[in-house]
């Protein structure tokens, strides 16, 4: 309240348009960038094989969720959320994804969050995350994202429109409860999905209104593409990655550098095995 949150730090040393953009552009929905990119996995694809011969299982889906969660921590304006027409800087770095229980038409979805420092190898982030999406693809296992979305479920509509509102103005001037928000999956640095293991390419998708969600990654399946490289032209197994992203947290030279610094992870897995740099943001 007054300018305080329990999930994050509000920036006061910002130029005069980044004050102004948030007072302009009131929703997510008003502020959202679309970027594309179609991503080689030669270098991955090696990478891969490499560390097979040393019984040691990574898949694309690791490198990249590793990789993402080395550029947040290295460059903390993309950790940024806006709330009450106010810059925030996180407290930490999460990363919320939705997996299905079993891969088919009736199987529930749950979503999860986890928390990272940023500091993490490839190998710590990969066993995290491993451990979290076992952990939730069991049938019989609620996670607080779950419980909370069951409870909703069971009230009247009229009522759940309510506690939403409720719910909505309580997060804008920072009164929702820490648990709240540790149960929100979209109160989040960054929201992925991987399309691909459903067969289909990349997509947009929308960051939410509600919640802190500034970011969105999708995935696609592999498949081949031309990819433009050291002036010249070549056509490559790619990986297409799909952002979505709230152009009131940083301006477009900062996202055009963490593009470049995330690429370079993706043509380097090796250098994911060093631990990370955390950077700070400047408040």
């Amino acid at each position: 309240m007054f300018g305080r949150r329990s999930d994050g730090k509000r920036i006061k040393t910002l130029p005069p348009e980044f004050k102004i953009i948030p007072n302009l552009m009131v929703e997510r929905s008003d502020s959202q960038v679309f970027f594309k990119q179609d991503v080689g996995i030669s270098s991955m694809d090696e990478y891969i094989d490499k560390k097979a011969k040393e019984n040691i299982k990574i898949s694309y889906m690791d490198i990249i969720y590793a990789a993402i969660v080395r550029i947040i921590a290295e460059r903390p304006q993309l950790n940024r959320f806006i709330a009450n027409k106010n810059v925030f800087a996180r407290n930490d770095i999460s990363v919320s994804l939705s997996i299905k229980k079993s891969l088919s038409e009736e199987g529930d979805e749950t979503t999860l969050k986890i928390h990272y420092r940023g500091d993490e190898t490839i190998f710590q982030v990969k066993e995290k995350l491993q451990k979290e999406i076992a952990r939730n693809k069991d049938v019989n296992q609620e996670n607080s994202t779950d419980k909370t979305a069951d409870m909703l479920g069971k009230v009247p509509n009229w009522l759940f429109r309510f506690l939403v509102s409720c719910l909505k103005k309580m997060d804008k001037h920072g009164m929702l409860p820490k648990s709240i928000i540790e149960a929100s999956p979209f109160h989040t640095s960054v929201f992925l999905t991987n399309v691909g293991s459903l067969g289909i390419d990349a997509i947009y998708h929308h960051i939410y209104n509600f919640g802190t969600t500034s970011m969105f990654f999708a995935m696609g399946r592999k498949k081949k593409s031309y990819v433009y490289e050291d002036d010249e032209i070549r056509q490559e197994k790619c990986i297409t990655l799909a952002f979505v992203g709230d152009e009131r947290i940083c301006d477009g030279y900062y996202y055009a550098s963490s593009f470049k610094a995330l690429t370079r992870y993706l043509k380097h897995p090796e250098l994911l095995e060093e631990p990370g740099i955390i950077k700070k943001d400047i408040l």
